[in-house]
């Protein structure tokens, strides 16, 4: 697995997206549109994408860039982009572009087309998040295989170059990632485990605990910077503008802050300067590393609560962590580190992650071990679900006047640090009617306030289910029970919340014949024999958990169960008496009947399919003019290269001499025409255009360039001739001294070889002679 080189050939694209006079540029191409016209150039996406216009999150953003035209759109209350040259786009249409441009590094570096993707996100991204980040996938036209959370990938990537030091005992890991706009910790559990089904034992990587800080990384602290600075320029009094009042000084200090900060990282002291930073005034101030301490002194404290929530959450102390390691480029901060240090009271801290390309690497070692084109080592995953979800829905009881009343029922479904991928099943058993229920999030006392609002909406989804009636009125019968309904539940590898299907469910009793009771208990006596000599038990069998509206079935259920391996073998053996003596004897049928549910998200709508087709169109055509403007350049670039070279070649002395002074002097002169319309004529011409002038060009010099390419290759032909005629008459020579009985050519056949050596060497010598009277200028090709 390898990085791939981006067309600057660096290892590290920016997550950016510029548009400026109709081209649309990525990467460090867009930020340096975005110190000039920071408005036309778009950054830091995630912390946006599938937000409402009210997050307080959006609201930050607005603050960090209030250069940017936010506003909401009318259904989602989403934000929409406003360019200023007056496109418009939505946070799923920008990474829908740069999922785009990632596919087509890719692509160009494995020299293939790729359509499957393993895609990075945040532990903390909520159902809403994910969801936005998919379609924008979808829209990039690439099949997800997984949503994977950057500091699981970043766990896995450490794992697996490990693999070989890890065995039955947990090895548990502190991963501490800081990157720009964000901090997670991670507690991660590695050890061998033994599949069930092919008994292979392979290491796991379980995600314990995560702590995290929404806004706690390098882009506040270069934000911090960027305002100190200009505070500092603002007091030299060079100008009476306000330099915070002009968005592109502003955007030229946050690049200075950038470089400064990541400078001070390795040195105590250094220079900022930005020449020509406003009303052409350039700024220069000393910027010592103790300042910028103490700049984000209020973000230092900060450093390890999300080491200890994370801690909190997995049930540890700092005593059952074997090794923490950092991540992210923020934590190249010595005071970062020093804090760390300070805190888990170990003798060092990992640094053998590569802070930048660790979560890529993880992701594309999962992507692989899930595609069918790669063949990887297992490396087993179970990550955690962070934020509990649970069923919240009304239901009917009697008062005590007899009359009924209405009460709101919660159930938890998921809980906090539930192991992922996982499967249940909520059964409603006292609805007799349609009904409808809520989703939502559960017991969130473990975020703070800010953490809290910034998750959005606590109400998930709302379903609504039809033919609850309708089934009843179908199955039930004198000999029927109704069990309820039960809703499949799962979230998947990615952490996204599913409902697989609805069903009402009735048990019926039905009489079974002598021979199918005997032919029962013969296969449960079977069974527990098995069990029996295999050691196993029901116990030990995965089972998917099945949350209900009353606490009395659970109950009743826990009570009534009793495992048949549990049963002696006399008891058994009576049992198949009894079933060879009785002659009618009921059993239970369990009867499922689909129902109908329809699912309203409630967090963040749905892109809908006429909003995803127009997207669809929009990126299509964005990508249609790259292409069309990518054709154009390289054929503006083949012309001038032409003009370059040609000019170029008419001054060598083997043109010279393959060429009369009046088709030079044509030549030049015609080059010295399209080379003046190149420069000054050619803004408007199409692709065909220039296409078509070095085609007019090429015929033009197609005599002169093929006799010098003749020229050059006639020594080597001669050469060629010239060895192959004396190996034949050497040849030649050898067959005529070979005697009669031994000879196997025929004097005819010697005679043929001969004339025709001695007729090549004549017009060999004839054709030489020719061409040496003749000018090289004037030869036929």
């Amino acid at each position: 697995m390898e990085i791939a080189l981006n067309r600057e050939s660096q290892r590290k694209t920016p997550v950016a997206v510029a548009f400026r006079d109709g081209e649309r540029v990525f990467g460090d191409p867009a930020l340096t549109i975005g110190v000039r016209f920071p408005d036309k150039t778009f950054m830091y996406l995630l912390d946006v994408i599938g937000k409402k216009i009210d997050n307080p999150l959006v609201e930050l953003y607005k603050k960090r860039f209030p250069y940017y035209d936010i506003k909401a759109t009318e259904d989602r209350q989403s934000i929409v982009f406003t360019h200023p040259e007056g496109m418009e786009f939505t946070v799923e249409e920008l990474m829908a572009m740069i999922l785009k441009q990632a596919q087509e590094i890719a692509q160009k570096a494995a020299g293939q087309p790729i359509k499957d993707a393993v895609i990075t996100v945040p532990p903390f991204f909520n159902q809403a998040e994910r969801r936005a980040m998919l379609q924008a996938a979808k829209l990039s036209g690439l099949n997800v295989l997984q949503l994977i959370n950057s500091n699981t990938a970043v766990a896995l990537n450490y794992g697996v170059f490990r693999r070989r030091d890890f065995n039955e005992t947990p090895t548990n890991i502190l991963f501490y990632d800081m990157g720009a706009g964000s901090t997670v910790a991670t507690v991660a559990t590695y050890q061998l485990v033994k599949s069930k089904e092919t008994g292979e034992v392979s290491p796991q990587l379980t995600i314990k605990g995560v702590g995290f800080d929404h806004t706690l990384g390098g882009l506040e602290m270069q934000l911090r910077l960027r305002d100190f600075l200009a505070t500092a320029f603002n007091n030299a009094k060079k100008t009476g503008t306000d330099v915070f009042t002009n968005k592109r000084a502003m955007a030229k200090l946050l690049k200075e802050a950038g470089r400064v900060k990541k400078v001070l990282s390795a040195n105590s002291d250094h220079i900022a300067q930005v020449e020509s930073l406003l009303d052409d005034k350039d700024f220069k101030t000393p910027m010592s590393r103790a300042e910028f301490e103490e700049l984000c002194s209020d973000l230092f404290e900060r450093v390890t609560k999300p080491v200890e929530a994370a801690l909190k959450s997995a049930n540890f102390d700092l005593v059952h962590i074997d090794q923490v390691i950092l991540a992210g480029s923020g934590t190249r901060v010595p005071k970062v580190q020093q804090i760390l240090l300070d805190y888990i009271k170990k003798g060092e801290l990992g640094k053998s992650l590569n802070t930048d390309e660790s979560a890529a690497l993880g992701a594309a070692y999962q992507a692989a071990y899930l595609s069918k084109g790669f063949k990887v080592k297992t490396f087993l995953i179970r990550d955690a679900n962070i934020f509990p979800i649970q069923v919240d829905f009304q239901r009917e009881y009697e008062l005590e006047d007899k009359t009924t009343g209405v009460k709101t029922v919660k159930r938890i479904l998921f809980s906090r640090n539930n192991l992922i991928p996982m499967k249940k099943i909520m059964t409603f058993n006292r609805h007799v009617h349609d009904f409808e229920f809520y989703v939502n999030y559960g017991d969130l006392g473990f975020l703070s306030d800010f953490e809290l609002q910034a998750l959005g909406p606590l109400n998930i989804t709302k379903i609504t289910l039809s033919g609850v009636e309708a089934a009843i009125k179908k199955n039930m019968a004198e000999n029927t029970e109704y069990k309820g309904v039960k809703a499949h539940f799962r979230v998947d590898e990615s952490g996204i919340l599913i409902l697989d299907e609805v069903e009402s469910v009735f048990e019926k009793t039905e009489e079974e014949s002598p021979e199918s009771r005997l032919e029962s208990a013969f296969t449960k006596l079977g069974s527990t024999l098995g069990r029996l000599f295999s050691g196993s038990s029901e116990d030990n069998e995965p089972k998917d958990e099945q949350p209900t509206d009353s606490k009395a079935d659970d109950t009743k259920k826990s009570t009534e169960t009793k495992k048949e391996g549990d049963k002696p073998q006399n008891e058994t053996k009576e049992a198949v008496k009894n079933a060879t003596d009785t002659k009618k004897e009921l059993k239970l049928v369990t009867v499922k009947e689909p129902l109908t549910s329809v699912q309203e998200y409630l967090d963040l709508k749905h892109l809908d399919e006429d909003v995803m087709e127009k997207s669809s169109k929009k990126l299509k055509e964005l990508d249609e003019n790259d292409q069309a403007r990518l054709a154009k350049a390289k054929a503006k670039n083949a012309l001038e290269s032409f003009i370059v070279e040609t000019r170029d070649k008419l001054y060598r002395d083997e043109y010279e001499k393959a060429s009369t002074e009046e088709e030079r002097s044509n030549i030049l002169q015609k080059l010295s025409e399209v080379g003046d319309w190149l420069e000054y004529e050619s803004d408007d011409a199409t692709t065909e255009i220039f296409k078509s002038k070095v085609s007019d060009l090429k015929k033009m010099t197609k005599d002169l360039f093929e006799r010098v390419k003749e020229h050059r290759d006639r020594p080597e032909a001669l050469k060629a001739l010239k060895d192959m005629l004396n190996i034949s008459q050497v040849f030649l020579n050898s067959a005529r001294n070979v005697s009669e009985d031994d000879q196997i050519f025929t004097e005819v056949e010697l005679n043929t070889l001969e004339n025709l050596i001695s007729e090549t060497k004549k017009w060999l010598q004839e054709s030489e002679k020719e061409q040496k009277s003749i000018p090289l200028s004037e030869l036929q090709n």
